[in-house]
């Protein structure tokens, strides 16, 4: 999916972590009483199951699904609507699509593959990978919460270097796969995480720059490989 024409999905996070500390510093300062719609803060996380969900072409369910489904028994339970006693009967539930994920995830063994030039991408509690096979890559934005992301760049080309990914991982991995022959400059602020480009050092390494990685990465890791 294309960044430029659309709001990417870090931005739509980050907006919503701000919309958040805005209530909670508008309750703790006094400044005004925000009690009853922080009642209303696990429909943000139903919100995000939904958005990944869909932004995954739903070949990633389980994760998504999860999110929504307990941010939803959140949401019934602190709008006191059913007893949590008896949202509490229902766990059996996640069973049931823990089962589903994995006989879709049986019948979906290839990479998703991705022709447009910029890929904007999230990955919830659960594993996404995708191939991108563009021959005028720009960038992309990925966002790896409590899951895993895998991008595969062998197949794709840079118009125009250096192309430029910004990646956050909390609580998961992302992995990005790149041509041998890709300089690749990182600019990553890990935070009890970690960063590192795992190929071997090369000879014939040339100095110009094909890709920027930029991002952050707390409690889980970031790495590139070929």
């Amino acid at each position: 999916m294309a960044l430029s024409n659309r709001v990417s999905t870090q931005e739509l996070i980050g907006a919503v972590v701000v919309v958040v500390g805005i209530i909670l510093l508008l309750d703790t300062t006094g400044v005004a009483e925000t009690g009853s719609l922080l009642n209303y803060v696990p429909s943000l996380f139903v919100l995000l199951g939904l958005y990944a969900l869909v932004t995954s072409g739903f070949r990633n369910l389980f994760g998504p699904l999860l999110v929504i489904v307990l941010a939803g028994a959140w949401q019934i339970a602190a709008l006191d609507l059913v007893p949590e006693a008896d949202l509490a009967s229902f766990w059996p539930a996640l069973i049931v699509l823990f089962g589903i994920s994995l006989l879709l995830g049986r019948m979906r063994t290839k990479a998703e593959e991705v022709s447009e030039q910029s890929v904007d991408g999230i990955a919830v509690f659960g594993g996404r990978n995708q191939r991108v096979t563009s021959s005028r890559f720009t960038g992309a934005d990925l966002t790896a919460l409590f899951g895993g992301y895998e991008l595969d760049l062998r197949d794709a080309e840079v118009a125009d270097r250096p192309a430029r990914i910004s990646a956050i991982a909390m609580f998961g991995g992302v992995d990005i796969i790149v041509p041998r022959g890709w300089n690749v400059r990182l600019d990553v602020l890990p935070i009890f995480g970690g960063v590192e480009d795992e190929r071997p050092r090369r000879e014939e390494d040339h100095e110009e720059i094909d890709l920027i990685l930029t991002g952050f990465v707390a409690f889980g890791g970031i790495s590139v490989n070929d």
